[in-house]
C-alpha cells in the first residue's frame, strides 16, 4: 500500500479512511422549503410567523434574515437578526431570497 493519500479514522465505523472518502462524506446539501441550495453567507426570508423561544417575540413572515451560517444538522440554520443573537431556525421555515 504505497499512497500519498492521507488517511483520517472514523470514529463511527472504527475504520482508517482516506481523507478524500471523509471529505466527499462530510458534505451534505441543505435546502430551503422550496428545495434551493442553501449556502452559508445567504439571505433568506420566513415563509410563516414564528415565535421565538426565550426572546419573547414573534418573526413575521417576510422577515429577511441574512448572512446564515450552515450547521451540521442539514434541517438547521445559524442566523442573527438585529433584536436575536443566536438564533437557530429550521430550514422548513425559510426561503432563499
Amino acid at each position: 500500500m504505497a499512497t500519498d493519500e492521507e488517511w483520517v479514522y472514523d470514529e463511527a465505523s472504527g475504520e482508517w479512511k482516506p481523507a478524500s472518502e471523509v471529505v466527499a462524506e462530510a458534505t451534505v446539501e441543505v435546502r430551503d422549503a422550496a428545495g434551493n441550495l442553501l449556502a452559508d453567507g445567504d439571505q433568506v426570508v420566513l415563509v410563516k410567523d414564528l415565535k421565538v423561544k426565550g426572546a419573547g417575540q414573534t418573526l413575521k413572515q417576510g422577515t429577511v434574515i441574512r448572512s446564515i451560517r450552515l450547521t451540521a444538522n442539514p434541517e438547521e440554520i445559524d442566523c442573527r437578526h438585529d433584536s436575536i443573537k443566536g438564533l437557530v431556525l429550521r430550514t422548513e421555515f425559510v426561503k432563499k431570497r
